[in-house]
């Protein structure tokens, strides 16, 4: 009989429970204990939810504290001899250092999980580095999932894997030659599961749907050959891309099922089977894990009929990926109306999906008849839907001259215009957009919205937050000083509101990262902007100050990246019709006076496709998408963009495109290291690198700051250098965000005294 199961389940809670439940621990107000019942209960809750909807082995340690990645690195005992901790005796204080850094240390490198927005703390391998198991912290889990009569499947990120998304530090070395001691802690670990009573466990290897050298490739043979004897059986799970390129080898390999995304690449299933290995279980992603749409259950059904005629009880039905990147239950969304409501479906309705999969497979087409003729009903109202399609939208991208999303003069020419009138010091400052999101400003937003608020006071609220905004800038004496975003919930959500297509729903919460949780909006059609969106907030905001106030507005591709998208009209064709919307908000900035607008793109780098093949069209229509927001603009009008915790080195070309006057970007936890890559590639306009990690709570010390931008000035020109923190400071509090701020002004003015600065910078040489 067709077995169901999960890849893996969100853990942030209905409600956030463990954000809040994190975040209070952190500031001292619950204690050890009262934090891990919090996850104890959110554990079994989301078990139960799943058993309720008839899956049959639920995974356990896919639930993580803070990051996935962290933990397996702890399984394995991999922690970095930096922070002095063992992993076989770390506490929650250790366990969180190494998350969120120290005073003495910073955190772990952050970046993106492949082309999702979750973040993972990545790992740090030296040449030196011994491999030792550490199970407890898993099969507690597994036991706890026992306890409440669970088939439970534990769930690892498998061994090559983890060695690919770490980097290596001192000595250069291949990373490859840790991995026969890192195998043995793996096999440690598969004996002490079985031991316990796993006989499956799922081992994710994501990386099987990159392009991977031959010397990674034949890695995974001689790999799986070591854990073969494993006396658990093992499931390989592969996501987010096709492995059809490897079919060869993945059916030599010896394990006991393999899990395909068949929704993000349905095709490659064709590749694997002729050489299929007899009884090997094939689990099919027939879920989409990764979006909020309802499934087409008719075609489905009739996929997971085929497959179930030929593999029988060796069929396992699931979601393409773990769940994690989906809200949690569409039936809390009160506030949907009925028709859109019908088109969506989260986590728990995915479940669903999946149960009425196997109940047309077992009890034919009839058994679900009534469910088969709703699905049916909400795939055409949404296809004939009056509200998806805009003939003026339409007439508009199409009436695009070929060459409207290029600037009229090129960067040198511009930085002359701007310096002009800027009159910017060298080593100009700025920040990269949003200042703390204080406890008030946070209950005006909540009470306004709940209408206890008149939209008076709120505004009045609001402009007294950036008036104090404004005023601690100056006294930081920051060039370019921001207004803050009070008024913005979120980066994304606070555009997508104000624009036409959008979809937005109350508790639609997912995991970017440890205690960080966004709420995607939804584009569901044509994108359109109704109104100016922040024109009136930075007119005001630039009354209180003769300093250049910079306009902040997010980027179309993030607009997109950032968003459940529609999968009814190609992702380039949704990024033009964004773009062509933030077009109208900067040309009214620009001629309100503000002259100097970041567009933010944080999210280009993480949309770039996992095969190489696919890179140039996306990176044309992400670099079109980002040229169109700013078309026909002034020479004098600088535009800015930010871009965090991705590895550009491979797309600077794609990024130089973009040709953005001024880049910011994430450089802190890497000690430079991208700017490395910057330098080589002799980017060309003018760049400010991060000199502080803003995710992480210690205050960076003035010479630490002071050696980051020595790296730096070796590197960039000194009139093509900015200084700012790493990303904006909204999760940040205030004591901590003036310290860093002051610590970063007093080095930048002596670093601009010892390069002989007597007035402006000279910009636009070249």
């Amino acid at each position: 009989m067709t077995t169901l199961h999960t890849l893996g389940f969100p853990r942030i809670g209905a409600k956030r429970e463990l954000k809040f439940a994190l975040e209070a621990f952190w500031q001292g107000q619950k204690s050890t204990a009262e934090l891990l019942d919090a996850a104890r209960e959110l554990r079994q809750r989301h078990w139960l939810n799943q058993k309720a909807a008839g899956i049959e082995r639920v995974p356990v340690g896919d639930f993580s504290l803070y990051d996935q990645v962290l933990d397996a690195q702890i399984l394995v005992g991999a922690i970095p001899k930096r922070f002095g901790l063992d992993a076989a005796a770390l506490d929650l204080a250790g366990y969180f250092a190494l998350a969120r850094g120290t005073a003495d240390h910073p955190a772990l490198e952050m970046t993106k999980w492949f082309d999702t927005n979750y973040h993972y703390l990545v790992p740090e391998w030296h040449a030196d580095i011994a491999f030792s198991a550490n199970p407890a912290p898993l099969l507690a889990q597994l036991r706890e999932a026992q306890a409440l009569g669970l088939a439970p499947k534990p769930v690892l990120l498998g061994p090559l894997s983890l060695l690919w998304l770490g980097k290596t530090k001192g000595v250069a070395f291949d990373r490859l030659n840790l991995l026969p001691g890192l195998l043995t802690a793996y096999r440690d670990i598969l004996a002490t599961l079985a031991a316990a009573g796993a006989d499956w466990v799922q081992i994710d290897e994501p990386i099987l749907a990159l392009d991977l050298p031959a010397d990674w490739l034949a890695a995974f043979a001689s790999a799986y050959q070591n854990l073969a004897d494993s006396p658990a059986k093992l499931l390989l799970a592969t996501y987010f891309g096709s492995i059809a390129d490897h079919a060869a080898l993945i059916n030599a390999l010896p394990v006991d099922g393999v899990h395909l995304d068949l929704v993000r690449a349905p095709e490659q299933l064709d590749a694997l089977l002729p050489g299929w290995p007899a009884g090997r279980v094939l689990s099919a992603g027939l879920i989409d894990g990764r979006n909020v749409w309802r499934a087409d259950l008719a075609r489905q059904l009739a996929r997971a009929a085929t497959l179930a005629e030929r593999f029988g009880n060796d069929l396992w039905l699931a979601p393409s990926c773990s769940l994690l990147h989906v809200p949690l239950d569409v039936a809390q969304e009160t506030a949907l109306d009925t028709e859109t409501k019908s088109w969506l479906a989260f986590a728990l309705q995915k479940l669903n999906e999946l149960k009425l999969l196997k109940r047309g497979i077992t009890q034919g087409r009839d058994a679900i008849a009534n469910e088969l003729a709703g699905s049916d009903f909400a795939q055409a109202t949404r296809r004939q839907s009056p509200r998806i399609h805009r003939a003026d939208v339409a007439a508009r991208l199409a009436a695009l001259p070929a060459d409207a999303d290029r600037r009229s003069s090129p960067y040198p020419v511009r930085a002359r215009a701007q310096q002009a009138w800027l009159k910017l010091p060298l080593l100009p400052t700025t920040t990269i957009g949003s200042f703390p999101q204080t406890a008030a400003i946070r209950v005006a937003r909540a009470a306004f919205r709940k209408g206890e608020l008149a939209a008076a006071d709120y505004e009045t609220a609001m402009r007294a937050e950036i008036a104090e905004v404004i005023r601690r800038q100056e006294a930081l004496d920051i060039d370019v000083p921001v207004h803050g975003e009070a008024e913005r919930n979120d980066m994304v959500e606070y555009f997508g509101e104000q624009l036409a297509g959008y979809l937005f729903t109350q508790l639609g919460w997912v995991q970017s990262y440890g205690s960080r949780c966004v709420k995607p909006p939804i584009i569901f059609g044509d994108v359109a902007r109704e109104a100016p969106m922040t024109v009136r907030w930075s007119e005001y905001t630039q009354s209180l100050t003769p300093r250049p106030v910079k306009g902040m507005l997010t980027g179309p591709v993030t607009m997109l990246q950032w968003s459940f998208v529609r999968d009814d009209l190609p992702r380039a064709e949704v990024a033009r019709q964004i773009a062509l919307a933030l077009n109208d908000e900067v040309l009214d900035l620009e001629a309100a006076g503000i002259r100097v607008i970041q567009i933010d793109e944080p999210a280009i780098r993480e949309g770039l496709p996992l095969k190489r093949s696919d890179w140039d069209s996306y990176l044309a229509w992400a670099g079109e998408a980002f040229r169109l927001s700013s078309h026909r603009i002034d020479d004098a009008t600088q535009i800015h963009t930010h871009m965090c915790y991705s590895e550009f080195n491979d797309i600077l070309e794609g990024v130089a495109a973009l040709d953005a006057d001024v880049i910011t970007i994430e450089t802190s936890r890497s000690d430079m290291e991208l700017l490395t890559a910057f330098g080589d590639f002799a980017y060309p306009n003018e760049i400010g690198p991060g000199v502080y990690d803003i995710h992480s709570p210690r205050i960076p010390a003035e010479a630490e700051i002071e050696r980051l931008l020595t790296k730096a000035l070796a590197v960039i020109p000194a009139e093509r250098l900015w200084v700012n923190p790493d990303c904006g400071l909204k999760t940040r509090d205030w004591p901590e965000v003036e310290a860093a701020l002051a610590n970063m002004m007093a080095v930048t003015k002596r670093l601009r005294a010892s390069l002989g600065n007597k007035g402006e910078r000279v910009s636009g040489r070249g």
